[in-house]
């Protein structure tokens, strides 16, 4: 059994032709359980920050702007991946099983990832390709 799982949270984009990207949050988790709810918890952040709720604080008029239909709508796609107990159970048992596992959402300008792995999975070598989970 794995005890121990590093997380983290990046955002990427393409500044000046080149992706970048942006730690938004690293976590070691001391248990399966805690990595599980950190991973949501930074999605229903990110979420949270993308598509504020109606009765929150107000904002400056512009702040936030409508997207075109066809953009992706990474908030939904991310609370519905925290919301989805069987998404939940499959990345609880490839971390469990020391794989990597990687949840990603893109809409038209940025990918939000996050990741999971055990700790005793990063002092191994590992055989095992990673679970990519893509949302959507």
């Amino acid at each position: 059994m794995h005890d121990e799982f590093l997380c983290h949270v990046t955002a990427y984009g393409v500044c000046d032709g080149r992706r970048i990207g942006v730690p938004l949050g690293t976590y070691r988790a001391p248990t399966l359980a805690l990595a599980l709810w950190w991973l949501r918890d930074r999605a229903s952040w990110i979420a949270e920050r993308l598509d504020p709720r109606p009765d929150g604080t107000p904002f400056p008029t512009g702040a936030l702007v409508p997207v075109a239909d066809t953009v992706p709508d990474v908030p939904v796609l991310l609370r519905a991946w925290c919301a989805d107990v069987e998404q939940q159970e499959r990345v609880a048992d490839e971390l469990a099983g020391g794989r990597l596992v990687r949840i990603a959402a893109s809409d038209d300008t940025t990918e939000y990832e996050l990741l999971a792995e055990s700790v005793d999975a990063l002092r191994m070598q590992r055989v095992v390709p990673a679970l990519v989970l893509p949302v959507g």
